[in-house]
């Protein structure tokens, strides 16, 4: 009897392998256009870095006060950037009021004395950091991240409280300003440690944020208070100044109501940055991460190529392999896949990410042979067109993300899908039935969910791939992301002949370039509202990123996921067989 063969010497190979030619015509046609797009992307995120503008930033340097940028270069540890949720956030929004560029506050996670963390700062060159109905909503949001992540939460206050001509938007509803309060309190509950550095005016209802918090810190020459001098004076005769009413010296010696008066802002943050430093750390989430060697686990591809497999003009017919982005993505270019040979449009597979484990949810581009299981066509062969879900992929896919949140493995989502398969064969397989299975299995999953939009995310295909509405902990999207319940041509073909139908009903009779000039209208509309940018500035993506950043980007999600301990009982409900 043969000897068994040792562990070590099995040779086992799971790295996946690459066909993409970055030198070809496609390829280079592909990163041209696309790198023309992130330029012009770049060019617009520093415009609305910049805030209120240079006449603006002046204004508050001026007033002895730093920029939030400026701020935050002090705050983070040096050589590391902010990884910026919201940066979109109103973009061409409020122009009757001369625009809010990134809504008038600054949200991302940040390294501090080491630590990571979520850091929400008023820009006040923005209206005085005043709160329009998307910046409650962008702080809310970075709240539920760190909420849901247990992220220590950091805020730079400078705000003169709620932007009064759209008050009826900001301050009644369940997601607008109150809630701001509520969930500080609620974060503190849970043990996230909250720090409020204030370092100019903090007014009105927002004077509550900071006194909300675990620890605050306050810079001479800033002012707290519930109502300001000529308000206090109109309400009920009293004179004061501000210092006076509701000054640093005044909240130290007399209120009580901050921890540290500092006198400057450059010390206030060295000092918030030492406060940082000596958080204490909970146990992290039980899922496995193991050591992580940058080089050494690099992916056997480079992430560059990534710019030449997609052609980013909208309405392009995109046919590549998904695992040629997984393959620039995962530690090694290593991927376990899960039935590989089944259920082909959708590929599913575990693999790590930084030293993290992770399941990898993705559609696949490229058209796939599969012999029919049942229906009208049983057992013979179909050609199913890539990025469609049909029956035998959404099985698949739900089995594996049940199967994740059995083994507490975080999953990933990678979107490129044109939604279900539709028509007699597709009913008579039960559709409907695996559609829902999916669904619901991302409904309930409990582990982390992190959502990338590569290309096309329409319809039902983006609820089954964990859309915005299924509680992603992040979704992120490339600048080639498309986002809408349908694609502008298929919108167009379809609203088009509607109207047209409409107008000739009312007697009017359309000549065939008055039916070309509506469909190019309605197409443009919808191209313009599935445009990243649009979805980015109502907060339904967190970020648009490079596409050879995302690893990057994956790995510090997943160091802010790997900080709650808490993963509750997986319990599916009752699922379609």
């Amino acid at each position: 009897m043969a000897d068994e063969p040792k562990a070590g010497a099995i040779k086992f190979d799971n790295r996946l392998g690459s066909k993409l030619d970055p030198a070809s015509t496609k390829a280079r046609d592909n990163r041209n256009a696309l790198k023309l797009i992130m330029n012009d992307l770049r060019t617009q995120e520093r415009t609305i870095q910049q805030g209120g503008g240079p006449k603006a930033a002046d204004a508050q340097r001026a007033k002895g006060r730093l920029t939030v940028r400026e701020r935050l270069a002090l705050l983070l540890d040096e050589g590391t950037e902010l990884l910026e949720l919201g940066l979109w956030a109103a973009h061409g929004m409020y122009a009757d009021y001369g625009g809010a560029p990134g809504a008038g506050v600054v949200t991302g996670l940040g390294r501090v004395s080491g630590r990571l963390c979520m850091i929400i700062a008023n820009d006040a060159t923005v209206k005085a950091g005043a709160f329009f109905p998307m910046t409650a909503k962008k702080v809310l949001r970075a709240q539920t991240i760190a909420l849901e992540n247990r992220i220590p939460t950091l805020y730079l206050v400078d705000s003169s409280g709620v932007f009064l001509p759209l008050q009826e938007d900001v301050f009644p509803d369940t997601d607008d300003f109150g809630r701001v309060f509520r969930n500080n309190a609620v974060m503190s509950s849970l043990g996230i440690p909250q720090i409020t550095a204030i370092l100019g005016m903090c007014v009105a209802g927002g004077a509550y944020l900071p006194v909300m918090t675990d620890t605050v810190l306050m810079t001479e020459g800033s002012g707290l208070f519930l109502a300001g001098p000529s308000l206090v004076q109109a309400a009920i005769g009293q004179k004061t100044s501000a210092e006076e009413l509701g000054g640093a010296t005044m909240h130290a010696e007399i209120s009580g109501t901050v921890d540290f008066k500092e006198p400057n802002e450059h010390l206030c943050l060295a000092r918030l940055r030492s406060l940082v430093g000596k958080l204490g750390e909970r146990l992290g989430a039980p899922f496995s991460a193991i050591k992580f060697n940058a080089p050494k686990d690099a992916p056997a591809f480079a992430a560059e190529d990534l710019y030449a497999l997609l052609n980013p003009a909208p309405g392009a017919s995109n046919v590549y392999d998904m695992r040629e982005i997984i393959a620039r993505i995962v530690d090694r270019s290593e991927f376990d896949e899960y039935k590989s040979d089944f259920g082909r449009t959708v590929l599913c597979g575990y693999a790590r990410i930084g030293g993290h484990a992770v399941g990898i949810v993705a559609n696949q581009k490229t058209n796939q042979s599969q012999t029919v299981a049942m229906g009208p066509m049983a057992g013979t062969k179909r050609i199913e067109v890539g990025g469609v879900i049909y029956t035998e992929s959404a099985q698949k896919a739900a089995r594996f993300i049940m199967d994740c949140n059995q083994s507490l493995v975080p999953l990933i989502f990678l979107h490129d899908v044109n939604g279900f398969m539709v028509g007699k064969d597709a009913e008579w397989s039960g559709i409907i039935r695996a559609g829902a299975k999916m669904v619901s299995a991302v409904s309930t999953s409990v582990v982390p969910k992190i959502t990338v939009i590569v290309g096309g995310s329409f319809g039902a295909g983006h609820y089954a791939m964990c859309g915005k509405a299924y509680d992603p902990r992040f979704l992120f999207a490339w600048p080639t992301a498309r986002y809408a319940v349908m694609s502008g041509a298929s919108a167009a073909n379809t609203l088009a002949e509607v109207r047209a139908k409409q107008m000739e009903r009312g007697g009017k009779a359309l000549s065939d370039a008055e039916k070309q000039a509506l469909h190019d209208e309605i197409k443009n509309a919808y191209d313009a509202q599935a445009d990243p940018r649009y979805g980015a500035a109502r907060l339904w993506i967190d970020a648009i990123i490079d596409p050879a950043k995302t690893r990057e980007v994956l790995i510090t999600a997943l160091h802010a996921c790997a900080l709650n301990p808490d993963v509750p009982t997986f319990n599916p409900g009752v699922l379609q067989t």
